[in-house]
């Protein structure tokens, strides 16, 4: 394969764009033309970034040869553009979650593995260099092995966000509420430090915003098949908001965690980010004095790079590398797949009255 691939976008809203300036900039990348789900929406979004704009993934992949694609529509619409993408022979990465649902998730797989094509589930903040450090503390043993991890993302939206567009804030157009839109990040991170899920027990409600279908507020608790332990507390009712972190404390006593976001005005795709993703949290063995030290020099390093794109741009240079070395990318499809299965467990937990036992079937 070419060292350059003909990359699109499909769906043109706030993260569209996140994704059409990361393929402009990349090296190895050709951004060659955006897809709406609406007639016209491509073409204009696409006279943005001097590309074609088409009503169709068949007319983009005819016209333009494009390889690969990003799928950047709401999550509930995902499987239905992801296995058509990959029935076309088109590389896939999908915003997250995956899907709203594990059949969607399952369609999805299954359609690239019989197309033989790459796909990988948007996760850029794995790509936080904090996040990154407590994976590493935690494969090379520093921890001795994790026996508790602990997920808090206390933020805000208000109703300006839930109308900013019509999908948003129902069972329909959304798949479900914070669990599976502004949660997923600290799930999935949860999930890469802690390993797979043996049972969860859980509950939601809506707490803070009485014209939403959805959650807005969930708990859970989770044994994982290592024996360790879990707990999730999310909510979208802290005004100002507070802060999302994930932290994992070790057999030997050390614990690390990663403030993912924070800061007063943490409102995804509606302002920027205030404060830069640190470790609050480090206590390893002949290490504990690091901490400023750390967090220093995390800031200055997210303070020197367009933080708003940065991490996208991190993940979708793998996903290329991926796609030319024919291999998995480092966050794949069945990584999204396990942050729907937990959410699903969740939901599931509340309806049934009682833990869950995973694996689910879809």
């Amino acid at each position: 394969m070419s060292d350059t691939i003909k990359t699109a976008v499909l769906g043109c809203g706030k993260v569209g764009h996140f994704h059409a300036k990361c393929y402009q900039s990349l090296d190895g990348s050709e951004f060659v033309g955006a897809v709406g789900t609406r007639p016209g929406r491509g073409a204009a979004f696409g006279a943005e970034y001097g590309v074609p704009g088409f009503d169709s993934l068949a007319e983009l992949v005819d016209r333009t040869g494009a390889q690969a694609v990003s799928i950047c529509t709401p999550h509930p619409n995902h499987e239905s553009y992801a296995v058509e993408a990959a029935r076309l022979g088109l590389h896939i990465a999908i915003e997250k979650p995956l899907a709203s649902t594990l059949a969607d998730c399952d369609a999805i797989i299954a359609a690239a593995q019989q197309s033989r094509v790459i796909g990988t589930t948007i996760c850029q903040r794995r790509f936080y260099h904090p996040a990154m450090r407590i994976k590493q503390a935690i494969d090379a043993g520093k921890l001795g092995h994790p026996i508790l991890g602990t997920v808090n993302m206390l933020g805000w939206r208000d109703m300006a966000y839930y109308r900013s567009d019509p999908w948003r804030g129902t069972w329909a157009g959304e798949g479900g509420g914070v669990l599976v839109n502004q949660a997923p990040h600290q799930l999935d991170l949860l999930l890469w430090y802690m390993g797979e899920v043996d049972e969860v027990v859980g509950c939601w409600d809506t707490l803070n915003h009485p014209d939403l279908e959805v959650d807005d507020t969930a708990m859970a608790l989770i044994r994982f098949r290592s024996g360790a332990l879990g707990n999730i507390v999310v909510s979208n009712s802290q005004n100002p908001a507070l802060f999302g972190n994930v932290r994992v404390h070790g057999s030997n006593g050390a614990s690390v965690g990663v403030q993912t976001d924070g800061g007063a005005m943490f409102i995804a795709g509606m302002s920027g980010i205030t404060e830069p993703p640190v470790n609050d949290l480090w206590t390893i063995a002949g290490e504990e004095d690091r901490l400023p030290e750390l967090q220093a020099e995390d800031s200055e390093f997210f303070n020197s790079v367009d933080s708003m794109y940065y991490f996208h741009r991190e993940q979708l240079a793998d996903f290329l590398s991926a796609i030319r070395e024919d291999r998995q990318p480092l966050i794949t499809l069945d990584d999204g797949r396990r942050t729907v299965e937990l959410f699903t467990a969740i939901y599931r937990s509340q309806a049934e009255h009682g833990w869950v036992k995973l694996p689910l079937e879809s």
